[in-house]
């Protein structure tokens, strides 16, 4: 668990974190170098999920050997699912991160809502839904890491 307490704020008690895989983790399906490496120090404080509609089929290789759970999500519904699956891992524990139109309520419906500016750019609705935007994924993940930046970005 990660546990941030934010001056004039809640105090977020974060289990479970949930990303979507292209244009977040990924680029034209591989992940992105120096991802595994922060997810797999993620792995001892948090639970991590991915959700994808895997547009190039390359999510379950490209993961395997990281200590997640994989939702390959039907082409269809997506944003739903998204949303559904994170109500299922209880939205007031759960950290989100993702960057296109499909991630937009997931983001805003949990905790912590955490949009990225990928390499396929993000969807201005989803940026406007997360409470934090972040230039890439790495610097997501850090902020993970390191908590007092987040303290820092959202302290009233």
């Amino acid at each position: 668990m990660i546990k941030i307490d934010i001056p004039g704020g809640a105090t977020l008690e974060l289990v479970h974190l949930v990303c979507d895989y292209n244009g977040t983790l990924a680029r034209d399906g591989r992940l992105l170098e120096g991802v595994s490496r922060r997810l797999a120090a993620l792995a001892g404080d948090l639970t991590i999920h991915v959700v994808t509609g895997d547009t190039f089929g390359q999510a379950r290789e490209s993961l395997a050997g990281l200590d997640i759970s994989l939702a390959v999500l039907a082409e269809s519904g997506q944003r739903e699912a998204k949303l559904d699956y994170v109500r299922q891992l209880g939205v007031e524990r759960t950290v989100a991160i993702g960057n296109g139109s499909n991630d937009r309520d997931m983001l805003a419906a949990t905790a912590l809502g955490i949009a990225v500016l990928g390499p396929e750019g993000a969807a201005g609705a989803t940026l406007a839904a997360a409470a934090v935007v972040a230039p890439d994924i790495l610097a997501a993940l850090d902020l993970l890491s390191n908590p007092r930046r987040l303290v820092a970005t959202l302290r009233q």
